[in-house]
């Protein structure tokens, strides 16, 4: 299966949560190698910049954190998404993970137009299930996939007309979920994997049942992939580090089935802070990461900074 031509879109976001930092995000991707990574690959890549909030007027909230400005995040990357999806593959450099608000929105809506079932592949050490009114932290960061689902409690958000079903929808490497999280998706169809599960029975049945269903569906599938997913000592340019995450080898692996699937079609990276990392150290991963999930496999490169 041919890729279509690569957009790379920043998305310099950083108001889903109070610790700042993420807004730094895209350039950091830049600054890696991302755009001559996949070139070097043979994929036409073009970099669109970086997407700007509608605009908004901020109010004082006395838990919500910066409510206004996600709604017009979500509203200018919901647009952006469904526009981009339909002309390339677009890769969402985040940012922190309340874009996803945004892009899986829009990219819900370009499935709809051209009558394709779009499935979400959440790799993550949270499962952002919670809704506005669940939230203990008041961080919208946590609750783009209780919104695209089409959860209650969004009013301020734009209408879910086309909400994606629990059962496309497979979160890996979950190891951090809230008590009230856990409750609403137990009652789902959610395919949801724990770490746990993952050292007692590997990730690639699992993983390999899933994408096999986007196959045999002729899906679209959004891989949304936050840099907490990762365990802290690789990857330690994150705000919400839970130790025990994936280890390099099995996220490799996980990007490499995803290319052999040839299912992908659209791409988050969020929550990369690089004014938390080690001399470039976590965006160097994730960009090699990206590498494997777009078709390279020979892993003899020059020692990197760290």
């Amino acid at each position: 299966m041919s890729i279509p031509p690569i957009r790379l879109i920043g998305v310099p976001m950083d108001c889903g949560k109070r610790r700042q930092g993420c807004l730094m995000g895209p350039d950091a991707y830049r600054t890696a190698g991302l755009a001559a990574a996949l070139t070097d690959l043979g994929h036409a890549v073009r970099d669109a910049g970086n997407v700007a909030p509608d605009d908004f007027t901020p109010r004082d909230h006395d838990r919500l954190h910066a409510l206004e400005e996600t709604v017009a995040w979500t509203t200018a990357l919901s647009r952006t998404a469904q526009q981009s999806a339909a002309e390339a593959l677009p890769i969402f450099m985040g940012g922190d993970h309340a874009l996803a608000l945004g892009t899986v929105h829009g990219l819900a809506a370009h499935a709809a137009a051209v009558n394709r079932p779009l499935f979400v592949l959440w790799l993550d050490a949270h499962t952002d299930y919670h809704t506005p009114a669940t939230t203990a932290s008041g961080n919208l960061h946590g609750t783009p996939m209780g919104y695209v689902t089409g959860r209650d409690g969004f009013d301020d958000f734009p209408p879910v007309p086309h909400p994606v079903p629990h059962d496309r929808i497979a979160m890996l490497g979950l190891r951090s979920v809230d008590a009230p999280e856990r409750a609403a998706l137990q009652a789902t169809d959610v395919a949801y994997i724990d770490m746990r599960h993952i050292d007692e029975h590997g990730i690639v049945r699992p993983l390999t049942a899933f994408l096999d269903r986007v196959r045999a569906a002729d899906g679209l599938l959004h891989v949304s992939l936050d840099v907490d997913f990762l365990d802290p000592t690789i990857a330690p340019a994150v705000g919400t580090t839970v130790p025990g995450g994936a280890t390099l080898r099995e996220a490799h692996l996980i990007m490499e089935m995803i290319c052999d699937s040839g299912a992908l079609t659209s791409l988050d990276l969020v929550e990369l802070n690089p004014f938390l990392d080690e001399r470039g150290r976590t965006a160097q991963v994730m960009v090699d990461l990206v590498a494997s999930a777009f078709g390279r496999r020979v892993f003899d490169r020059p020692t990197r900074a760290y």
